[in-house]
């Protein structure tokens, strides 16, 4: 048995999940909030989520556990089974995970936590994240998935990332830079959010969002 360490709202943590669900991998969820101590240190030594404990040992970095996962249940296959198909694949999620999500991440803490981002490092992240969403967008086939007609785990990566770039580009640059680089992400984010997996994760994470919400309200004085 497969044991999914990290919570709810961590997109990576999505992106593994989905694949498990995807895969029909038997797995249970240890939340885990990316605390410091041993426990966590010996499986992730960055203190990073998600990572995952299995009969063999432990795992850490999304990508890396994915790929894993891919390997070791073959099936159902979410990735082509050429050496060429797969390397698009991982290809593509390289974009995402790395000249999208992470770029865009340096937003977040004013878009979703009231924090401050300079306008400088606001004109440099438009630009860089301008040019990057240019160039995904000449990779990307959309047709109706990611790398092309079949689903695999670079649509696991873009399901949970991309509306994450959108909304905090909207939300701090004023202007949500996917759509206007000509990726109609809502789009295939309702296509995918029919999937039984997409349905389960957003379940979840907003189900996190809830708990988390009153657990605020709640602390704070009346």
């Amino acid at each position: 048995m497969i044991t999914l360490c990290g919570f709810a709202l961590s997109n990576y943590y999505n992106k593994v999940k989905m694949v498990l669900l995807e895969k029909q991998i038997p797995f249970v969820e240890e939340r885990v909030m990316g605390a410091k101590g041993e426990d966590v240190l010996s499986c992730s030594p960055l203190g990073k989520v998600p990572f995952i404990r299995t009969a063999q040992g432990n795992l850490c970095e999304s990508q890396t556990i994915v790929e894993y996962l891919e390997a070791t249940y073959p099936q159902p296959a979410l990735a082509p089974t050429d050496a060429w198909g797969q390397a698009k694949v991982r290809e593509l999620t390289t974009f995402i995970d790395l000249h999208l999500e992470l770029v865009a991440r340096e937003l977040y803490p004013q878009a979703f936590f009231g924090g401050t981002v300079s306008e400088g490092n606001q004109a440099r992240l438009r630009k860089l994240l301008v040019r990057n969403i240019a160039a995904f967008q000449r990779l990307a086939k959309f047709a109706p998935y990611v790398a092309g007609e079949q689903f695999t785990t670079a649509d696991c990566a873009a399901f949970v990332s991309l509306p994450l770039v959108a909304l905090s580009t909207k939300l701090v640059l004023g202007e949500d830079l996917l759509a206007a680089g000509g990726v109609n992400w809502k789009a295939y984010v309702q296509l995918v959010g029919q999937r039984p997996s997409a349905q389960r994760v957003t379940a979840d994470r907003v189900a996190e969002q809830e708990a988390q919400l009153a657990s605020l309200k709640a602390s704070k004085p009346a």
